[in-house]
């Protein structure tokens, strides 16, 4: 019997805790083979700084109430990234799992924590560690993986905020529709760096094309000039327009600030993508009486529980629990993952995959779902994603009207080895 440890890192989701709840439910369910379970309190640094929250010790209600509570503040997260040159890091991870009898290392991620997970089952197998090291996706991004959607179909996260999307933009075309008269051109800017699945999910909101909807994902190749013409055509044509532009959208220099991985922040940037666009709209001129005006959703894309897909909820839960199942075998090295049973029913199945396959993976949005015109996406991506966001609301628990999340004692486990600065931060 050895003991758990579960980290996560990179950008939260809403269900992301649906998966840290499956591996502790499903690993107590096995006490003759996994013993005590840690979480990594704020991801690999957690590790790193001998914080191991003891998952064991808590509340079997509060570790229920993970299937709803969203975000990360459960056992925190983190953008440490794991270059190969930081020896002393790596040697201090297996450090931290030899002084607590860690023998299953469970990391919830995307590309980059793939990438980390797979590093540290390399290196315990290169040491003689007995460490067995299992990778969960998510990310909202829905950019692990290949092109082919053949290691994965998508990736817990994705059908949460797609469902998030679906909703705002109905919900920002009544405002539009209202407002027109002296707003005709509304400029909302989704989540996104380099992929254009988040933007894209837009259409969902609209799958018969009723709205005058304008979707620009990265992967569009289109300028400011010709946004701007697409716009003014639309204004020609209804009066209005809606434009979902993506914060990855090209728009020339925006003062960018990157993170640890090395991805742009566009949140703390000195400016954004929507501003931008706005400015040039209005500055260029409207084919319509009135100015574009903008805003920018923010982290409640990724956080906003009550928009969360059921059955991201439930995959989420499923790839946690095939994790274990993967670790339960003795094997290592792998990420659980998810794949689609063909046919017209929806339906998923988990499976495996090396974590070397989907190590900083990313995956672009096909060409072929884009429109002709590129402002739009093909019914063939509808169809894809459609299922995703489910047909149901969540049920979150309320107590005086606030939702109830999930509350994690403080249960540190006893600290063994003299303390370490990470060495990013020296």
């Amino acid at each position: 019997m050895k003991n758990v440890v579960i980290a996560q890192s990179g950008g939260p989701t809403p269900v992301i805790n649906n998966s840290l709840r499956a591996v502790v439910e499903t690993c107590q369910e096995y006490p003759k083979t996994f013993g005590t379970i840690y979480g990594g309190f704020h991801g690999i640094e957690g590790v790193l700084k001998e914080e191991l929250l003891n998952l064991s010790e808590q509340p079997p209600e509060e570790i229920a109430l993970l299937r709803t509570t969203p975000a990360a503040g459960a056992i925190g997260t983190c953008r440490y990234k794991l270059k190969a040159h930081q020896k002393e890091d790596f040697d201090r991870i297996l450090e931290v799992f030899r002084a607590h009898d860690v023998g299953y290392f469970f990391y919830i991620g995307g590309n980059d924590s793939m990438d980390t997970a797979h590093k540290v089952s390399v290196l315990a197998a290169r040491e003689g560690v007995e460490l067995v090291v299992v990778g969960i996706p998510k990310t909202i991004d829905n950019d692990v993986g290949d092109p082919d959607f053949q290691l994965i179909d998508h990736t817990p996260g994705y059908g949460s905020v797609a469902r998030y999307w679906a909703y705002a933009i109905q919900n920002a075309n009544e405002e539009n529709r209202g407002s027109s008269p002296a707003d005709p051109v509304l400029v909302i800017q989704a989540m996104g760096r380099k992929i254009g699945f988040i933007p894209a999910a837009a259409r969902l909101g609209d799958p018969n094309r009723e709205m005058p909807l304008q979707i620009y994902v990265p992967e569009s190749g289109l300028s400011l000039e010709d946004l701007a013409e697409n716009v003014n055509r639309e204004l020609l044509r209804n009066g209005r327009c809606l434009v979902v532009v993506s914060e990855g959208f090209n728009v020339g220099e925006i003062g960018e600030v990157k993170d640890a991985f090395g991805h742009t922040e566009f949140s703390a940037s000195e400016t954004t993508v929507q501003q931008v666009v706005v400015n040039y709209l209005n500055r260029a001129g409207l084919k319509a009486r009135g100015a574009a005006r903008g805003q920018v959703p923010g982290t409640d894309q990724r956080h906003a529980m009550i928009y969360a897909s059921v059955p991201d909820l439930e995959e989420a839960y499923g790839v946690g629990v095939k994790a274990v199942e993967i670790a339960r075998a003795g094997q290592t090295g792998l990420m659980a993952t998810l794949l689609r049973h063909p046919g017209a029913v929806y339906s998923v199945y988990f499976d495996q995959v090396p974590l070397e396959k989907v190590a900083n993976s990313e995956r672009k949005f096909p060409a072929s779902w884009l429109s002709e015109n590129r402002i739009d996406v093909t019914d063939d991506f509808v169809a894809y994603a459609r299922p995703l966001i489910g047909s149901e609301w969540v049920s979150i628990p309320l107590v005086n009207g606030i939702q109830r999340f999930a509350r994690l004692k403080p249960i540190f486990a006893e600290t063994k080895l003299p303390g370490y600065i990470p060495q990013a931060y020296r």
